[in-house]
């Protein structure tokens, strides 16, 4: 791990440097001639906002060698721009000069809605930290703190700390911005040169120049891209909202005897626990006010009517707020369509995460979740959706790194994993098992992958401990492969402080050898589950960038749109179906590798429902 942060760090007033600014045409030249013979160069933009969509450049700068950097100030009137940035079109879009840079999809996806597309390798400092130190912070100023002893100027020097007084960065004086922007791309220069290496030295060198790099061009397309929403039909759903978190108030109200106030935690523990009184020994919060969170709740709902409806009540108002009401806000009016945004770095466990607006929980196992899906429809008659999903992938992974025979013979024969798993922990044969029989095996299966406890799966299925401890000990001792596979990997995580995914992506885990049983546990279940829940996450990513490059390597219509978990969902150009029903299989199923057999389910139709 990183030492501490040292205390005497230096800044740009102790650091011998050569900023240069290249703000002539003949200035430009000599620097696009330079950069042209280069084999890689770090890049930065400097813009007017955080949106990439309708931030103006301010600037450019470049930088390939330590304490020096280059700045080229963009006008802010946009055919001089547009000249100014033309002159940059044949280095950026260069495939056989490397780019570096920090948090380099943003800068992609500025210069994207520019009308550019910045080819050739990727070096992202910000993506190589997060493999190096998953769990610390990747800022650039922090990173230079700590590999390179150096602060740089902060934002707020030249914009203001005051958000209701900051200037745009048009508005900074050249020499100054000049200063700051050569400043991050030296910084950025610096800081490769820092962490080239220790990708080295952890082993993340596969995963940081196969999965991570080539994905971050294919999100920074897929942001672009966005998907259409059908704002008319959530507007509907909206009202039909309303009108039922009216009925349930009404009814909770009713059941009350009296009228509260429903989103008051304090009011609705006394009506729950005072006047109700339907728990015997109701939880209590630090504050010492009555527990009434959604687990609470969903505990104690078979205990009064009011529960449920206060349940009830809860979600139609999380999809009116989340979904119902804030989706047609994020329809951007130059497209008609809902760009999110992935985070790269998000996640210890490399899944990736959407965000403005969050498109990845979307809840789809109730029915009225299942209405936002149905908003989301392709771009005009031509086209189709058409959604690509991993099948019970997770399970499929730990069959193959447990290699148990009994789980990937059930794989291999297309059975039911969840029925042919009943029929062996309830001893049956496969045509006798009951649906409650398969629930109870199928939340052992997925239970399994996170660590789950005879505590936890009695709770989860509202059955005695010691009838759940049964139904754990005959799953062990019908699969003894996945005992063999849980023990082995804590006795990994305990020895070497970390766990690994097949591609090499490590979690590492402080606490797995705590003295604190709890804090140990938690560990432990990350180290299970981190192996399996990270390579789903590095196997689609590699299928999303094999599929990006065959789409346009074939010069296809087909464009891929969204990746929420498991699954891809593209906007299909009708006449292309056959052949890309065939190439999104074939790239999904062969990302990497496995000992079991990888099943996907491709769907199409008129809407995000309908396809999945």
């Amino acid at each position: 791990m990183t030492s501490a942060v040292a205390a005497h760090l230096k800044t740009i007033a102790d650091v011998p440097h050569e900023y240069h600014i290249a703000a002539t045409p003949a200035e430009r030249k000599q620097l696009i001639q330079t950069l042209a013979g280069l084999k890689s160069f770090c890049f930065d933009t400097e813009t007017t906002g955080l949106d990439p969509k309708q931030a103006k450049l301010v600037g450019l700068s470049f930088s390939f060698a330590a304490h020096t950097g280059h700045y080229v100030p963009i006008p802010q009137d946009a055919d001089s721009a547009k000249k100014i940035l033309e002159e940059f079109r044949a280095v950026l879009e260069d495939e056989r000069i490397e780019k570096v840079g920090h948090n380099l999809k943003f800068d992609l996806s500025v210069l994207k809605w520019q009308g550019f597309a910045v080819r050739g390798k990727l070096f992202d400092t910000m993506v190589a930290h997060s493999l190096v130190e998953p769990e610390q912070r990747h800022g650039m100023d922090y990173l230079s703190e700590v590999y390179l002893g150096y602060t740089p100027v902060p934002i707020s020097k030249l914009i203001g700390e005051k958000k209701s007084t900051q200037l745009s960065m048009a508005d900074v004086p050249l020499a100054q911005i000049a200063e700051y922007a050569a400043e991050d791309a030296d910084v950025t220069w610096q800081l490769r040169a820092a962490l080239e290496p220790l990708l080295k030295q952890r082993g993340q060198e596969r995963v940081f120049f196969e999965v991570e790099s080539p994905v971050l061009p294919v999100l920074v397309d897929m942001e672009y891209e966005g998907i259409r929403v059908d704002a008319a039909a959530l507007a509907e759903f909206a009202e039909l909202l309303a009108k039922e978190m009216a009925e349930h108030e009404a009814a909770v109200y009713e059941l009350a005897g009296t009228k509260f106030n429903l989103n008051s935690p304090r009011q609705l523990g006394q009506i729950l626990f005072d006047v109700l009184k339907i728990a015997e020994k109701p939880k209590k919060t630090k504050t010492g006010q009555y527990t009434t969170d959604e687990q609470t709740l969903t505990e104690l709902a078979g205990t009064h009517a009011i529960v449920q409806r206060l349940l009830d009540f809860r979600t139609a108002t999380k999809l009116k707020s989340t979904y119902a009401d804030a989706l047609p806000e994020a329809i951007w009016p130059a497209t008609g369509r809902v760009h999110t945004t992935y985070q790269q770095v998000a996640t210890s466990t490399g899944r990736l995460n959407s965000t403005n607006p969050n498109l990845q929980n979307i809840p789809i196992r109730t029915e009225r979740g299942q209405e936002i899906r149905k908003a989301f429809v392709p771009r005009d008659a031509g086209h189709t959706l058409l959604s690509a999903d991993y099948s019970q992938i997770e399970l499929r992974i730990i069959a193959a790194l447990s290699r148990e025979p009994a789980m990937l013979e059930a794989f291999a024969s297309g059975l039911d994993i969840h029925a042919a798993t009943a029929a062996r922990v309830f001893g049956v044969a496969l045509d006798t098992v009951t649906p409650e029989m398969r629930r109870k095996a199928k939340m052992v299966n997925f239970g399994i992958i996170y660590g789950i406890s005879a505590f936890g799966l009695a709770q989860r299925l509202g059955i005695p401990r010691g009838e759940a401890a049964e139904i754990i000990a005959q799953y062990f001792a019908q699969f003894p492969g996945i005992r063999g596979y849980l023990d082995t990997t804590i006795a990994f995580a305990r020895q070497h402080g970390y766990v690994e995914t097949v591609t090499g992506r490590r979690r590492y885990l402080r606490d797995i050898n705590s003295a604190n049983g709890t804090i140990r546990a938690a560990a432990e279940r990350n180290a299970i589950n981190a192996p399996i829940q990270g390579t789903a996450a590095d196997m689609i990513k590699l299928a999303m960038t094999a599929i990006h490059r065959e789409l346009a390597a074939r010069r296809l219509k087909t464009r891929m749109l969204l990746q929420v978990h498991d699954e891809l969902v593209f906007d299909l150009y009708r006449p292309e179906e056959k052949e890309v029903r065939e190439l999104v299989a074939e790239k999904m199923k062969t990302a990497i590798a496995l000992d079991a057999p990888v099943d996907v389910e491709i769907g199409t139709g008129d809407n995000w429902l309908a396809a999945h």
